[in-house]
């Protein structure tokens, strides 16, 4: 069983960065992919970007890529987001999420087993 709490979100303005972070329970962290989604109003939940157990490999969503950076410490349980050039169509609310085991990183939200409550990102002027 893994718990995950989601921290770091806010309003920041076109062009901003926020970090968010991922604080997770359970001795077994490090066994555990991690993703992060985000969802807007009306619209489905979307793969942001993942990271490995190990942190050796890395996944990114093509809207995000060169401004977001993934990555972790498995000695403090916790997955970071690092969200650099921010504009509008960035707002949503993100997710981490967890995912047991040494596969392949995913995209598909439904292959997560473990997910935080979510943290509001808003990019607004």
């Amino acid at each position: 069983q893994v718990q995950l709490v989601e921290s770091g979100g806010g309003l920041v303005q076109p062009g901003g960065s926020l970090r968010l972070s991922c604080a997770a329970s359970g001795r077994t962290f490090s066994r555990y992919n991690m993703g992060w989604f985000r969802q807007a109003p009306g619209k489905e939940r979307e793969f942001v970007a993942a990271i490995a157990g190990g942190g050796e490999s890395t996944d990114y969503a093509d809207s995000v890529k060169g401004r977001f950076t993934v990555s972790r410490d498995n000695a403090a349980n916790s997955a970071n987001l690092q969200m650099n050039s921010l504009n509008p169509g960035d707002t949503a609310v993100y997710y981490c999420a967890a995912e047991w085991g040494p596969y392949i990183l995913r995209r598909d939200p439904h292959e997560y087993d473990y997910w935080g409550q979510g943290t509001q990102v808003t990019v607004s002027s």
